[in-house]
C-alpha cells in the first residue's frame, strides 16, 4: 500500500513539472556565443530590451526577427569590446527609450516617476479639503413655522411637532 502512494505522489509531481508554465526563452543555439562570461552579461542585457514587435516581451523571450537582431547586435557589441551601459545607451540611441523595459531616471520621464505620489498627493489634499468643507455644515435647516404647520397637516395631525 505504501509503494502505491509513494508512486501516485511521484506521478503527480512529474505531471505539475510538465504541465508548470516554463519560461520559453527564444535565443536560439546560433546565436549563443562561446565565452560564458559573455552570454551571461548578453542575457542580462537582453532581458531588459523590450521587443519591438511583442512589446510585452524581453527580446530575450520573444521570436520574433527584430528581437533575433537585437539580440545578435547585443552580442556583437560585446563581442567588440563594449561594456553592458555602452550597449543600452547604443540600442536605445537607435530605437529610442521605449526599448528599455523599464525606463531610465533623465529629465524626459521625471513625470513618469514622479505622477503617481503625485496623484497620492493631490488625492489627499482633495479629500481633506472636502472633509474640512462637509465637517462644519449643518446636516438641515430648520422649519419655519409656516412649514412646520403645512408638514403637520399633510401628516395628519399637529401633536407629532416635537420642540
Amino acid at each position: 500500500m505504501r509503494g502505491v502512494g509513494v508512486s501516485l505522489s511521484s506521478a503527480l509531481l512529474a505531471l505539475t513539472l510538465l504541465l508548470s508554465p516554463l519560461p520559453a526563452l527564444a535565443v536560439n543555439p546560433d546565436e549563443i556565443l562561446a565565452d560564458p562570461a559573455l552570454e551571461a552579461r548578453a542575457r542580462t542585457i537582453s532581458a531588459e530590451l523590450r521587443c519591438m514587435v511583442c512589446q510585452n516581451q524581453s527580446i530575450d523571450d520573444s521570436n520574433a526577427e527584430l528581437a533575433r537582431d537585437l539580440r545578435i547586435l547585443v552580442r556583437e557589441r560585446l563581442t567588440a569590446g563594449d561594456s553592458d551601459r555602452q550597449v543600452l545607451d547604443y540600442i536605445v540611441s537607435r530605437y529610442g527609450e521605449f526599448v528599455l523595459l523599464k525606463p531610465r531616471w533623465s529629465e524626459k520621464t521625471w513625470v513618469l516617476w514622479a505622477m503617481p505620489a503625485g496623484l497620492l498627493v493631490i488625492g489627499a489634499a482633495a479629500l481633506f479639503v472636502f472633509a474640512l468643507r462637509r465637517g462644519g455644515k449643518p446636516a438641515g435647516t430648520v422649519l419655519s413655522e409656516e412649514e412646520q404647520r403645512r408638514l403637520d397637516e399633510i401628516l395628519g395631525g399637529s401633536g407629532n411637532r416635537k420642540g
